[in-house]
């Protein structure tokens, strides 16, 4: 049964890239299967994952992205209609703060609620391939939230966006341009600081940026209830989940970023779920801050982080403001989910200073000023980092050796803001990569990641949501799709066509 499925999936890929190439018109299905390096299929083994999990490959996706963990997550619809986990990727290289996006330039990579259209996929990208997370949407500019192509994308280097190995974002593509064959009109982008635990809530209670992680908790809680794709919209310069209209009204409600709040209601069903949730969520975090549980450690000068899988591969690796401690250089030398560039650099370690004590007692009740940044580690890790990255750069022994003979180590990072000399670019695949010198960047005006931004397409036809079925949580019906209002349009100078038409 499993492998006549998996068969049958690798067909109907098959005959649509063939079909791509032989019909040549101009519709958006066809052109997505043009272009080789955006038409690689997905791989057999990841197909065998969705036929173990009930799921189709072109059903609906849902990707989640948590910072402080450096993870991705490809959520996608199974035949019951909810969604269900399929693949997390450790992700290469973030940069900036916990915390959101506000101004063009502040090296923040966004987060919130997005939706990912066709129009933003990008095949000609300069690294690699990417798509557009769409920041700024409707609450963002209803702030005054400024910024631009903001990417998830290929090559490993970050300066705003979030950035995974060439291999990870081929897959991550192939599964979005798969739901859009399949109807999907857009997939929800949901991008936090960290997993909305009750322990990391405590960790970070002091922080600035409280409330508005508060207010994207809440629909990080709809969707781990109902493992349904959340509603979004947007009034009175919050987000809104999951709003329909009240039992006696004649039409559905109207929602503007900056207006008043129509009339809505939550379905009583999903209100009461995450009620309970959420209280519970109070009552651990409560917990957890009585006892002492210490505040994360106000940052020092790191920028962004990495998943430790990568920062292990690397002489002085350091993971920064993600989760997995320091002084990870050549612990492992099992193979990185992908190819990583000579010329990246992990995040600095922090900067100790006798003005920036971290205690383990409880925080007190006023938050750090505005301007304060905030990590992630703990005491013992800080310390372990500061003194490992000391160790690193003052020697070189056997094990940096043998990590340049395996071709594991690295030169310079667009990320850091010190960088050591620049590497020379390394060459893309039909495609011409800009130089990245770190030091020739101003601070403050971080150059855009990704320029060659796809064109806007016609609407494909109607799809489906998506989600992941967890056993302990009430079934729900199906949300309607292209859930996020107010999504930043994608301008582009071409055609969606001409850009994924490289292999005719």
């Amino acid at each position: 049964m499993i492998g006549r499925s998996l068969v049958r999936a690798l067909i109907t890929s098959a005959a649509l890239a063939a079909g791509g190439l032989l019909a040549g018109c101009n519709s958006d299905e066809i052109s997505l299967a043009s272009n080789a390096k955006a038409n690689q299929p997905v791989s057999p083994k990841l197909v065998a994952e969705m036929v173990a999990k009930d799921m189709d490959l072109q059903s609906p996706i849902l990707v989640r992205l948590f910072k402080q963990e450096a993870e991705l997550e490809v959520w996608k619809q199974d035949r019951s209609g909810r969604f269900a986990l399929l693949k997390t990727y450790p992700i290469c290289r973030w940069s900036g703060d916990l915390g959101p996006k506000v101004r063009e330039g502040d090296r923040q990579a966004p987060e919130g609620f997005y939706a990912i259209s066709p129009a933003q996929m990008n095949p000609q990208s300069a690294y690699y391939l990417s798509f557009n997370t769409g920041y700024p949407n409707a609450y963002d500019r209803s702030l005054g939230h400024t910024g631009s192509e903001l990417m998830v994308h290929g090559d490993c280097s970050s300066r705003g966006c979030y950035a995974m190995t060439d291999e990870q974002i081929a897959e991550i593509y192939s599964l979005g341009r798969e739901s859009f064959f399949g109807g999907q009109k857009s997939f929800q982008f949901q991008a936090y600081p960290f997993r909305m635990t009750p322990l990391n809530m405590a960790k970070h209670r002091n922080n600035p940026n409280m409330p508005f992680w508060k207010m994207i908790k809440e629909g990080y809680d709809h969707f781990e209830v109902t493992r349904q794709e959340p509603k979004v919209d947007f009034c009175e310069k919050k987000y809104v989940f999951d709003a329909v209209k009240p039992s006696d009204a004649k039409r559905d409600p109207v929602f503007e970023a900056s207006a008043k709040c129509p009339a809505y209601v939550i379905p009583d069903e999903v209100a009461e779920a995450v009620r309970e949730k959420q209280d519970a969520d109070h009552v651990e975090t409560a917990k957890l801050i009585e006892r002492g549980t210490p505040v994360a450690r106000i940052n020092t000068g790191i920028d962004g982080g990495m998943h430790r899988v990568f920062a292990a591969k690397l002489p002085g690796g350091n993971t920064g403001l993600s989760e997995g401690g320091t002084g990870l250089a050549l612990l492992t030398l099992d193979k990185a989910p992908g190819t990583i560039p000579p010329g990246v650099n992990p995040p600095r370690g922090p900067v100790t200073s006798p003005e920036d004590p971290w205690t383990a007692s409880v925080a007190p009740a006023t938050p750090p000023a505005s301007g304060t940044r905030v990590a992630s580690a703990t005491p013992a890790t800080q310390n372990t980092q500061s003194q490992n990255t000391q160790q690193n750069t003052q020697s070189e022994g056997f094990f940096s050796s043998l990590a340049r003979k395996v071709g594991l180590g690295g030169t310079a990072d667009t990320t850091a803001t010190a960088a050591p000399p620049p590497a020379p670019a390394k060459p893309k695949v039909a495609e011409a990569k800009p130089p990245r010198p770190e030091a020739s960047i101003p601070k403050g005006t971080a150059p855009k990641a990704d320029t060659k931004q796809a064109a806007a397409r016609p609407p494909l036809k109607p799809g489906v949501s998506d989600s992941e079925a967890a056993s302990s949580a009430p079934a729900f019906a199906p949300a309607a799709p292209s859930m996020v209002a107010g999504a930043q349009p994608v301008l582009s100078a071409n055609s969606f066509e001409s850009r994924f038409s490289a292999a005719k």
